[in-house]
Formats: structure tokens, sequence, C-alpha cells
């Protein structure tokens, strides 16, 4: 047989093949509208929640796990994540407010966690992504809550002080630097950039570029537009940055540390369900003796229970007093959880709960 011939009996295997997966995709989308009328029959006037994270992290579990290559396991679960995204938009397009402006990391995160279907809408601030959800104009937030080189977003974490929405997904994404201009490389003298990619680029800076001047502004995405057009300036950005305000990379993937990654919150009206595969979030404000903390954390190391991040913020209660943000595997509805957030409210002055949430599944 001739090259052309097998290329060709390849070529119909594979037109065969797509037709099949274009039915099934249909056929998915009317079950996902057959959920939307069953949930209208039931709903007895309530407000119905199309978009439920924790069947979602299940479904994108399953997938992983049943995954045999030779595609990848993330690249399989991103596949089915818009799947989902376009089948979910059939029932209710989500709208999603993130920290912006356009081209951000955050704008990543959102999209990588909602898919393409969610109508994602920047925010100037984290303030005004925690105010725009809370009065009901977006179905939820995104925002950045901590960075493996720099450590905790305040903002973030001072907001949740403030607010009654429930953290309801976490997103893990790879962060990737690059250095970018439209100028000669003799003629740049200073380099713009959020204070965070700033931070996160220092050695690489000092090494290469240790006498431009750096100026930190709002976001990369502002960083990158002002490098497109300013002569003399260079910016750190990511690729969505790059390619939105047309900026040449120069040098990629600057950051220090090569594990580089920022952990997004997804935030939200509704408490979420278990998934199965969960984490939970709360701010304890503890009693003003010694001790204090102390009794804050045996109850978990009693119960077992793994800790996967403590923060310390001034409390606006008094001078000198604090709020500890904890993070720690389990659900709130897990009965040895409850158990644990039951002894802990005996020994501290507040106990809120920020909301469970299925782990970073991408």
């Amino acid at each position: 047989m001739s090259e052309e011939k097998e290329l060709g009996v390849l070529r119909d295997q594979i037109d065969s093949l797509d037709r099949k997966i274009h039915e099934l995709i249909n056929q998915r989308a009317q079950c996902a509208q057959n959920v939307a009328h069953v949930k209208e029959k039931y709903a007895g006037g309530e407000k119905i929640q199309f978009y439920r994270p924790e069947r979602e992290a299940q479904v994108l579990r399953k997938v992983m796990d049943r995954n045999e290559g030779p595609i990848a396991d993330e690249d399989m679960a991103r596949l089915f994540r818009e799947i989902m995204s376009v089948c979910l938009a059939l029932e209710e397009p989500l709208k999603v407010a993130y920290l912006g402006p356009e081209g951000t990391f955050t704008q990543a995160a959102a999209t990588k966690h909602f898919g393409h279907s969610a109508l994602c809408e920047g925010q100037v601030s984290i303030a005004d992504v925690f105010r725009e959800v809370e009065a009901g104009s977006y179905n939820y937030g995104v925002v950045p809550v901590e960075n493996s080189t720099e450590g905790v977003v305040t903002h973030t974490l001072d907001s949740f002080a403030q607010s009654n929405l429930q953290i309801s997904g976490e997103v893990a994404l790879r962060i990737h630097h690059h250095f970018l201009t439209n100028s000669d490389e003799a003629q740049i003298t200073k380099v713009y950039s959020h204070p965070q990619s700033l931070a996160q680029c220092r050695q690489w800076l000092d090494t290469h570029w240790a006498g431009i001047e750096r100026i930190p502004v709002s976001s990369n995405a502002e960083a990158a537009r002002l490098a497109a057009h300013e002569e003399g300036a260079a910016a750190i950005a990511g690729d969505a940055a790059a390619e939105l305000y047309g900026v040449k990379q120069l040098a990629n993937s600057i950051e220090d540390m090569p594990d580089n990654t920022t952990r997004f919150l997804i935030i939200g009206k509704k408490r979420t369900d278990c998934s199965g595969d969960d984490k939970t979030s709360i701010m304890v404000s503890s009693k003003n003796k010694p001790g204090a903390l102390y009794h804050v954390l045996e109850p978990f190391h009693q119960a077992g229970v793994s800790l996967t991040r403590i923060e310390t913020r001034p409390s606006k209660a008094g001078t000198w007093t604090y709020n500890f943000f904890i993070d720690f595997e389990g659900h709130s509805q897990d009965k040895d959880i409850a158990q644990v957030l039951n002894e802990i409210s005996k020994a501290v002055s507040d106990l809120k709960i920020l909301g469970s949430y299925p782990k970073a599944v991408l």
C-alpha cells in the first residue's frame, strides 16, 4: 500500500471518530439541558444553582483517573473543562469577576477554572471583586491569595474579614514571567511590573539589568501596555499580556524560582457540598491570653487533621490583636472536622468558616 493510501485510511478513521465525538458532545449538552429542566421542575420558585463546584471537581477527577493516554491527564481534563463550560452556558452563562485588567494572571486563572464560555470581566481591585459579587452583579469572583515565592496576598485575607462571601474553589497557576519590550535593547532604562512580579524576578534583574529603574504598577497587563509604546521601557508580564498589547519577548521565563506558582480563590455566596477531596479555610480571632494559638491548633493535632497553611493578620478589633487564617484538609460537613471546629470555637473569641471547597484539580 502506498503512503497516500495509508494516510487516506487513517484520515477516514479520524473523520469517523470526529463525527462520533461531535454526536456525543451534543448528547452530553442535551443531558445538561435536561438537568436544568429537572432542577426547574422541583425548584419551587427558589433560585436555581446550576453550577455545582463539587460536581465539576468530581467529573474532572474521574476524567484524570480513567485517562490512558497518549493525551496527558491535565490536558484531557482541560478539554473536559471546556465541554462542561459550554454545556453550563446552555443552562445559565456564569458571570465571573476577576482582578483585572485583561491580560492578567488572574484572568488566566478564571478561564482555567470556568472555561472560555463563562463571561469573565476584570475589576480594578480585590475589594471591587468582593463588592461586585456581594452585590449580585456576578455569580463568582477570582482573587489571588498566595504565591509560592512571595507569600500571601494580604488584601485578599483582609477582605474576608469584612465579607460574608464563601470560598467555593481554588486554582493553582504556574507563573511564567517574561522580559518584554518594543525598544532596542541598548535604549532600555526602566522596567514596569506589579510589585509581586518584580519581587519574583529580583535575582534575574540583579544579574541581567541591575542598572535600570524598577517601577511598580497596578498590574502586569498595565506594565505591558506601557512598554508597548514607551521608548526605553520594558515590562515583566506573562504570555497573555504580551500578546494582548503586542510586546516582544526579549527573555522568557525569568522568574527566580522554577516552580513559581500562584494560588487563586473562587468566591461566591453559596456554600459548597463535599466533593470527596476538599479543603476548608477558617478565620479565627484568638483570645488575648498565654497559649492562645496552642489551644487553636491542638484540636487539629488530636484529630489527625493536616494543616496546609497558617497566616496571621492584624485585627481591627484592637491594638496588638490578630486574626489567624488557617487552611486544612477536609470538609466542614465531615464528622471529624465538625468536631474539631466545635472544640476550636470554645477556645477563641470568634470563629468564621470562610468555606469548604474542592482541592485544585488541575
